[in-house]
C-alpha cells in the first residue's frame, strides 16, 4: 500500500522508524492517516522481515501528532463518531499489541490524538519542547482513540483524571514525573534515545520480548487471567532454542545467540 501520510523506512540496524508526514497540519491525524496507521501495524510492519522494533515519531520539529483533525469533526454525529473511534481503536490497539517494541518519539506537541498515539506505544521518549495532553473537553467531547483508559494505566486515576477533566497540557519533565515519558532528552535526539532502547532490547531473545509484550498487556485485560498467562508462557520459552542458549551463555559467560527458535 502507498501511503499518503506516512513516511517508513528501516535502517542498517532493522528498526524501522515510521513518520506521521502531515507537517503543514501539525500532522493532525485525519480518518485517512488513521486508517494507514492502522495499516501499517497490522499488515505492513508484519512483513518487515528482521526488524527489531519501531520508532514512531512526526515530522518537523514542532509536532509529533498535534491532535486529530478538528474541522472533520464538524460533520460528525452519533453514529459517525462510533465508527471513527472504533477505527482509531482498532488503529491503536495494533501498536499496543504489536510483537515489536514500539517506541515513541515525541518531539513536539502530542495532544489529544497524538498523546493517544504515543500512549499506545510500548514507551515514550520525550524532546525537552515536548507537550502532552488531552484536550477534548475544551471541545465537549471526550477521547476518542482510547485516552481515558490508557492515561490512568500510565499516571493514576488521580491525576488522569485532573488532566482530563481541566484539558490541561503538561511538559516534558512532568511527562517523565507522572511515568507518561520514560526518559526526557535533549530536543532532537528523540528518535535516537528510542533507537539506543531498541538495539539493547534487540539482543534479547525475541520469543521472549514479544511473549513479554503480550503479558504486560495482560495485566489490564479483565477477561484475561494474566498469571495464568504468565505461567503458560513460562513454560512455552522453556522449549525454545533461545533459552537453551540464553541459559548456556549465561553459565558460560559469553553472549547469546538468540535466533528466535
Amino acid at each position: 500500500m502507498d501511503y499518503k501520510n506516512l513516511l517508513y523506512s528501516v535502517d542498517e540496524n532493522n528498526i524501522a522508524t515510521l513518520i506521521i508526514n502531515r507537517p503543514k497540519a501539525y500532522n493532525a491525524i485525519n480518518a485517512e492517516t488513521m486508517g494507514e496507521i492502522g495499516h501499517f501495524f497490522s499488515k505492513t510492519a508484519p512483513k518487515l522481515k528482521g526488524i527489531v522494533g519501531v520508532v514512531v515519531t512526526g515530522a518537523g520539529d514542532k509536532a509529533f501528532v498535534a491532535g486529530a483533525d478538528i474541522k472533520a469533526f464538524l460533520t460528525l454525529d452519533n453514529k459517525k463518531a462510533q465508527k471513527l473511534s472504533k477505527q482509531g481503536h482498532l488503529a491503536y490497539n495494533h501498536i499496543e499489541n504489536f510483537d515489536k517494541p514500539v517506541i515513541a518519539a515525541v518531539n513536539g506537541f502530542a495532544l489529544g490524538g497524538g498523546c493517544e498515539l504515543a500512549m499506545a506505544c510500548h514507551m515514550r521518549i520525550a524532546g525537552a519542547k515536548a507537550k502532552f495532553g488531552q484536550p477534548e473537553v475544551n471541545l465537549g467531547i471526550v477521547p476518542g482513540y482510547g485516552g481515558s483508559q490508557r492515561l490512568v494505566q500510565l499516571i493514576g486515576k488521580g491525576k488522569a483524571m485532573e488532566l482530563l477533566l481541566t484539558g490541561d497540557m503538561i511538559g516534558a519533565e512532568e511527562a517523565h514525573r507522572l511515568g507518561l515519558a520514560n526518559h526526557v532528552v535533549p530536543q532532537g535526539e528523540e528518535v535516537a534515545k528510542a533507537k539506543e532502547i531498541l538495539l539493547k532490547i534487540a539482543t534479547k531473545g525475541p520469543i521472549s520480548i514479544a511473549k513479554t509484550i503480550e503479558l504486560v498487556n495482560l495485566y489490564f485485560n479483565k477477561k484475561k487471567d494474566g498469571f495464568k498467562a504468565e505461567i503458560e508462557a513460562f513454560g512455552a520459552c522453556a522449549d525454545t532454542k533461545d533459552f537453551k542458549e540464553g541459559a548456556s551463555a549465561f553459565i558460560e559467560k559469553r553472549k547469546a545467540n538468540f535466533t528466535g527458535k
